[in-house]
């Protein structure tokens, strides 16, 4: 949809307009979209650049999206599971709780499930799934988000080559002329460079915003699941003297 987006409004800007739209209007609003020379003829490389750039932005938009809805507060502490699974344990309906955790989709479901069933080998070894599940899923769903600041990353290199391409055109005019280049012959190379960089930074900024974001909401929420599971877990904590855990 983001894709579709840009493409339908670059289109219309470079082809459609009132009849009287002057050239200058049609140039600014195309120069957004499309890099030219200083004789208005399309510049293939700056213009690919600039197209890469708003990719980036289509695939960022989607990814930032999707990842927000997957790791949501109710695919990793939903309402209503803590109180579902103290009512089961304070009543010693373990497999009910082992089957209401495995049935869970959550993450807190899934790091319960997997330290329950090690109740047969003692407390320790539930603690110890559960530091260890808790870890190793927190830290597969902070590599997804890595996405995000990779684009935020390397969009601006991208769009620092295309000021750098700009630049070297600016040059390469002024050196055609004998060090007297026209204003407009610059114009190209300089457009380029300003156009690719701000294609660079706007990619850049809202994608390592959404994965700092995605982050902190990843780091807060898997933390309080965590907590939540170990006080559930609470309940498989044998009494002295006991050596397996109460699940048992």
């Amino acid at each position: 949809m983001s894709m579709k987006l840009y493409v339908t409004a670059a289109t219309l800007l470079i082809w459609t307009g009132p009849a009287s739209a002057s050239p200058v209007a049609r140039s600014f609003g195309s120069a957004f979209f499309l890099s030219r020379n200083g004789d208005g003829r399309i510049e293939l490389l700056g213009t690919a650049v600039i197209w890469l750039l708003l990719c980036m932005s289509a695939v960022a938009i989607g990814l930032a999206i999707a990842m927000a809805t997957n790791n949501r507060r109710q695919s990793i502490l939903p309402d209503g599971f803590v109180e579902e699974m103290r009512s089961d344990i304070a009543a010693k309906r373990f497999k009910e709780a082992m089957g209401r955790a495995d049935e869970s989709e959550s993450f807190i479901g899934r790091i319960m499930g997997e330290s329950m069933r090690q109740a047969p080998f003692g407390w320790n070894a539930v603690i110890r799934t559960l530091e260890q599940a808790s870890e190793e899923r927190t830290v597969a769903r902070l590599r997804r988000i890595e996405v995000l600041n990779t684009i935020g990353q390397v969009s601006p290199m991208i769009g620092l080559f295309g000021t750098v391409y700009g630049m070297i055109l600016a040059f390469t005019a002024i050196v055609a002329s004998g060090g007297a280049a026209d204003p407009v012959m610059l114009a190209g190379g300089i457009g380029t460079a300003l156009t690719t960089t701000f294609w660079g930074l706007v990619v850049a900024i809202p994608s390592l915003a959404a994965c700092a974001m995605l982050r902190g909401h990843i780091d807060s929420t898997t933390a309080e699941a965590t907590l939540a599971a170990e006080e559930l877990l609470g309940g498989f904590r044998p009494k002295k003297g006991n050596g397996g855990a109460s699940a048992s």
